[in-house]
């Protein structure tokens, strides 16, 4: 995905969380390619990441709290720190 565009997916989605869903958009970012993606502390709460392929993603510090990362592929992805707290199901 190119780097704009995720970028602007985050930012319609910390607008969503902080609105309490008023304004913005939920991340949608089921099968998204993010391979390699610096997601450096993000704010993923709740957001749908099923499927999407974070090999080797920087999710270090990352918020997840209550994302949804069933079948996501997150080989070599660093989750140092990250906060992993209600994920759905990971495999």
């Amino acid at each position: 995905m190119e780097p704009q565009k995720l970028k602007g997916i985050l930012t319609q989605h910390l607008l969503w969380l902080n609105s309490s869903g008023k304004e913005g958009h939920r991340a949608d970012l089921r099968e998204a390619d993010l391979t390699g993606a610096d997601l450096r502390g993000a704010d993923l709460r709740e957001a749908d990441l099923a499927g999407a392929h974070l090999w080797g993603a920087d999710l270090r510090e990352a918020d997840l709290w209550g994302a949804n990362l069933q079948g996501a592929h997150l080989w070599g992805a660093n989750l140092q720190g990250a906060n992993l707290q209600g994920v759905s199901r990971l495999s």
